[in-house]
């Protein structure tokens, strides 16, 4: 049986004030990825997203494509740390 991993994601753009936080989230719900995302003081976003790697890489693609908006897309793979739901932080 295939293990759950954890995204720490960094996106970089044009992404705050555009509703990609509230979007982001309806994307992980509907595929059972569970985390949070977050603005950052220097207009990214930041997003820890956990689950299955067909699902976090199915997710990935779904970030990059807001073009234009999303100028670059970063990821690390981590340990998860099980997260229950998938939360907006403000």
């Amino acid at each position: 049986m295939e293990s759950k991993v954890l995204y720490k994601i960094r996106i970089r753009g044009f992404v705050q004030g555009v509703g990609f936080r509230w979007n982001a989230a309806r994307e992980a719900r509907n595929n059972g990825i569970t985390g949070y995302v977050e603005n950052m003081p220097d207009g990214s976003v930041y997003i820890e997203a956990e689950g299955f790697r067909e699902k976090l890489n199915e997710y990935m693609e779904w970030c990059r494509g807001w073009r234009g908006y999303v100028e670059s897309v970063t990821v690390d793979t981590f340990t998860p740390v099980n997260y229950i739901d998938f939360k907006i932080k403000y």
